[in-house]
């Protein structure tokens, strides 16, 4: 049983000091929960305590020795694991092979195949995954590659697990199953750290909450504390509306999907979206929301149906033909799909805009900066600067950007899929206030969430997808979680039940 302790420490990048004399004790057998809005420090924290990073101040303790942890090596030979919040995986390679990245077996100085698949088909056991392990990992969808990093980890038989929101992605019945693996480790004296944005999970896994806002150590409380208490911490404020849609009267259609069909993805999909409408697309992982979405936007293509927006069709499989037309998308995956993490804030907000703003031909880079940084501040992006990398800022920024990309487009239609997956409840607020925005001014926007009460709270007229078909639409005064799924799982083979139990039901702040 081994205890880790942060004693006073600070991280400076730059001039900005992102974790002020903050002390955290993680003891064996406990969940310790770090909670905080984007941005407040909890990943430099738990980089600190796995050797990304050293402190610039303060010190690290192991069972009440202090010593440093210079590198991940060195972290995991003392028996911490990590569970990031971004994939750290291969998508070319197998399951197995990733499952062994760094640590491959040998018998006679060759790779011991027939260990590794042996000891990667009882990993995905463990943790209820049902797949082949020689799987390519880029053939799974975001939750199963979630599991598979999971799974790596608890194969490490570590004393002392980072779990960096390790549910954002997974189903109501993965994150079951997480939680049931997490109380058999603290049975066995595991010390865990553990992330998430999802409050109700808190009181279920946690035993202690530290919260952190601007770096800054703001208290330890139980984990028992209800919810109001931790948000309040949080942000410093009091949210009484977790979900401020202010609708307005909803005026000629905007976008008309009608027959969508793509072979085994998409049947027969039609339905209308009105300027100053937010349309809320429900449905069970797999059930095809996100491939319609896509389709939309030209980034997939299909077999038969028709696309128009503002009354003008838009051709199938072109995405700057789309683009030209007035859509947007928000894409599930923002770091690989949405943003150039290696590019500034100020690069990224203008990638939608650069060539149509343009002169002779010529960027015009006054203007350009000028929106940009008009647009950083409506959108209360958090950064050093206009020019800081992005992949250096916070789940919630970086949205926060992607978001702004559109918004400088001035598009007529935003579509959203899973707008606000790892992102915490004050960043959410902010967020539903930008999609206000967006219908305020005339445009048309189409939610696609796992998250139901997002849905309910967020949308004026809820569709229900099943198996690739749509099974039902009304208005979000009259949708309730149970008739919702009652659609959702309706088109549904009985063989695909297993797998496709999925949308998270209760509310998650």
């Amino acid at each position: 049983m081994t205890q880790l302790s942060l004693v006073g420490v600070s991280k400076i990048f730059g001039n900005a000091k992102v974790v002020d004399t903050v002390s955290i004790t993680v003891e064996p057998g406990k969940v310790h929960v770090l909670l905080g809005e984007n941005g407040a420090g909890k990943s430099t924290v738990i980089k600190m305590m796995s050797g990304i990073y050293q402190p610039d101040e303060g010190h690290i303790e192991i069972d009440g020795k202090q010593l440093v942890i210079p590198n991940v090596d060195a972290a995991r030979k003392l028996g911490i694991a990590v569970i990031h919040q971004e994939l750290n995986m291969v998508p070319g390679l197998s399951i197995m092979e990733n499952l062994f990245l760094g640590d491959l077996p040998t018998k006679a100085g060759f790779v011991d195949r027939a260990t590794m698949k042996r000891r990667a088909r009882a990993a995905l056991e463990r943790i209820g995954l049902n797949e082949d392990v020689s799987t390519p990992m880029n053939a799974l969808g975001v939750a199963r590659q979630q599991m598979v990093e999971i799974a790596k980890a608890l194969m490490q038989d570590a004393s002392i697990l980072i779990l960096d929101e390790p549910t954002a992605s997974l189903t109501r019945k993965e994150c079951d199953q997480l939680f049931t693996i997490m109380d058999e480790l603290k049975a066995k004296g595991v010390a865990m750290v553990f992330i998430s944005h999802h409050l109700d999970e808190i009181a279920r896994v946690g035993d202690v909450v530290t919260v952190l806002r601007d770096g800054k150590y703001v208290g330890t409380i139980p984990a028992s504390s209800p919810e109001s208490e931790l948000v309040r911490m949080m942000v410093g404020r009091n949210i009484d509306n977790q979900y401020p849609r202010t609708a307005g009267k909803p005026g000629e259609v905007m976008l008309s999907v009608q027959g969508l069909t793509r072979h085994g993805a998409i049947n027969d999909v039609s339905f209308d979206v009105k300027a100053g409408e937010v349309v809320g697309l429900a449905g069970l992982v797999g059930a095809g929301r996100t491939e319609v979405l896509r389709a939309i936007f030209g980034a997939d293509t299909y077999d038969s149906g028709t696309i128009m927006v503002d009354g003008t069709v838009v051709p199938k499989g072109n995405i700057a033909k789309t683009i030209d037309a007035g859509v947007g998308l928000v894409p599930e995956d923002r770091r690989n799909q949405g943003l150039i993490m290696e590019a500034s804030v100020a690069e990224n907000l203008g990638l939608a805009t650069m060539i149509p703003t343009s002169k002779a031909g010529f960027v015009d880079r006054v203007g350009q900066r000028r929106r940009e940084q008009d647009t950083a501040k409506k959108l209360n992006i958090r950064m050093a600067g206009i020019d800081q990398r992005t992949g250096s800022l916070s789940g919630g920024n970086q949205q926060k950007i992607v978001f702004g990309k559109w918004s400088m487009a001035h598009v007529k239609v935003l579509l959203l899929d899973e707008p606000t997956r790892g992102v915490d409840v004050g960043a959410r607020v902010e967020i539903y206030e930008l999609i206000n925005r967006v219908t305020a001014q005339g445009g048309a926007v189409v939610m696609a969430s796992s998250d139901l009460p997002e849905v309910l709270g967020m949308s004026d007229r809820v569709l229900v997808m099943s198996n690739g078909h749509l099974s039902g639409a009304m208005p979000a005064a009259e949708a309730t979680q149970e008739k919702v799924m009652s659609l959702a799982v309706s088109h549904m083979r009985e063989a695909d039940e297993p797998e496709m139990e999925s949308v998270k039901e209760s509310s998650n702040e």
